[in-house]
């Protein structure tokens, strides 16, 4: 099995950041210039998102324009408005008579106290990273939705390390291509599922990084506020899905956040994955579903490895150096 290198080895999916070093907060857009059929699993319990409920399989609209990946919170679901005012003014979006509409789905984390709270990702910054897209290389680690993320803030943001967007992808003998993007910003620690080595959690009064179940089984609570985390993140494939199908890939995707994150899907996470078909090849939603986790996962790790430490949040590199 050959190794490509970012989501956008999938053809008809193209990528543009944007990010405010000050703010410690940006966006990731997923632009779909031809349409892709689209499905989406929300494990979380503290989700931000918007047009997840169009995804739904017994809905109208079967196609969508572009994915955005915010910080900020819920202010950050603003981002996907200015992506879509860059899409109208290319045409793009759903006939709807009177001009296109173009369909946005898009989930939010939250980096809120990482930088400058009162600067979160607004139409200006949405547009901004739409217009940015394309094949190709794009930065990882502290780019884009995960300018601002972070992981291990299960004992608290103090004790927390950097987390970051990561991308990865396969393309099987038979021309399947998969890919993953994710921004991690995780309560739990991140684990490399091939060696069980924890490379990113909440460090301890040394600077160490201590495990999630020891914060867990010590602490009378964990001393976060609801909603203050998420993983969100998008795989996507050049086969032919209906949206039902779309949705069970996204569910098995998820499978990649559990091999790398642990504990994950927490009350105080948002964890969300869309899934995207943007061809007409014919394959198997488990083979599809298998690949996505397994690409998932390595785009976690990912994430976490090229993220640069920031002040207050060291990053992988730093912490496991040191140690």
């Amino acid at each position: 099995m050959e190794r490509f290198h970012n989501i956008t080895d999938v053809p008809g999916v193209k990528v543009g950041n944007e990010e405010d070093k000050l703010g410690y907060t940006g966006c990731t857009v997923l632009l779909l210039e031809e349409g892709a059929v689209c499905g989406v699993d929300v494990r979380g319990s503290a989700p931000g998102t918007r047009e997840t409920d169009l995804l739904n399989p017994v809905n109208l609209i079967d196609r969508v324009h572009s994915i955005c990946l915010a910080g900020g919170s819920a202010y950050g679901l603003d981002a996907a408005s200015g992506v879509m005012q860059f899409l109208e003014k290319k045409g793009i979006g759903l006939d709807v008579g009177a001009g296109v509409v173009p369909i946005v789905p898009s989930a939010v984390l939250f980096d809120l106290p990482v930088g400058d709270p009162s600067i979160r990702p607004d139409q200006k910054m949405g547009y901004k990273a739409a217009s940015n897209a394309k094949s190709g290389y794009f930065p990882l680690g502290n780019s884009g939705a995960g300018c601002g993320a972070t992981v291990g803030k299960i004992a608290g943001h103090h004790r927390a390390m950097k987390g970051g967007l990561g991308s990865a992808s396969k393309v099987l003998p038979n021309g399947l291509v998969v890919g993953a993007i994710v921004a991690v910003n995780a309560m739990g620690e991140i684990r490399n599922p091939e060696t069980g080595e924890v490379i990113a959690g909440a460090r301890d009064d040394q600077g160490k990084i201590k495990s999630s179940l020891e914060w867990m089984l010590e602490q009378p609570a964990i001393p976060l506020k609801p909603g203050t985390n998420t993983t969100i993140g998008v795989v996507a494939c050049n086969a032919k899905l209906t949206k039902s199908q779309a949705s069970k890939v996204a569910s098995m995707a998820h499978n990649g956040l559990a091999r790398t994150i642990y504990p994950v899907h927490t009350m105080f996470d948002g964890d969300t994955i869309f899934s995207l078909s943007t061809g007409d090849m014919n394959a198997s939603v488990d083979l599809i579903g298998t690949i996505a986790a397994d690409i998932l996962a390595e785009a976690v790790i990912l994430a976490v490895k090229n993220a640069e430490g920031i002040k207050g949040f060291p990053s992988s590199n730093e912490v496991n150096e040191s140690h």
